[in-house]
């Protein structure tokens, strides 16, 4: 069973030993990557089974203001890596799946989460569907590594059952 976490940037040796090969850096690059980066509005995740990092993203609060096909408010999921020796077992779907329950906890007023994902990645795209993202049928075309699929997931919660005062009779 895997578990989310909330990183801060002083967490680096919790998530150091996440590998991925040469050919999927271009997707998403490297964790050391991630920390070296100082972008504003970026918090980090880690993907943990017992006490060992399996996989890190990073969750992008200013994803809107980034990107012209995000509605106000929308989280970004960026860099979203399993480790190699991972990979291929279910681990990146299941983490997908935990997000709808982990995000509104960090995030209560976020509507919805987006990503994009390269269209010469099948096996990402595959892993997000199945946990839970939809294909919104647009292409992002200026992807670091050529166009993207916009996939996106609702996050809100049910709400919570009204509390009715009856009162009491006097």
């Amino acid at each position: 069973m895997i578990h989310l976490s909330a990183l801060s940037r002083d967490d680096f040796h919790l998530v150091a030993n996440i590998r991925v090969d040469a050919d999927q850096v271009k997707f998403a690059g490297t964790v050391a990557e991630a920390f070296e980066a100082d972008e504003a509005g970026v918090d980090f995740h880690g993907i943990f089974r017992d006490e060992t990092a399996w996989g890190f993203f990073k969750i992008d609060r200013d994803y809107a203001a980034r990107f012209d096909f995000c509605p106000a408010g929308e989280l970004g999921l960026r860099a979203f890596i399993v480790d190699r020796a991972r990979q291929g077992q279910g681990i990146g779907t299941a983490a997908v799946r935990a997000l709808p329950d982990y995000l509104p906890r960090l995030y209560p007023q976020a509507p919805s989460i987006a990503l994009t994902v390269n269209l010469i990645n099948p096996a990402a795209r595959a892993a997000y569907l199945k946990g839970g993202f939809v294909d919104t049928g647009e292409i992002y075309p200026h992807g670091d590594a050529g166009p993207q699929n916009i996939l996106r997931m609702p996050l809100q919660r049910a709400p919570e059952p009204a509390v009715v005062d009856l009162g009491t009779e006097g």
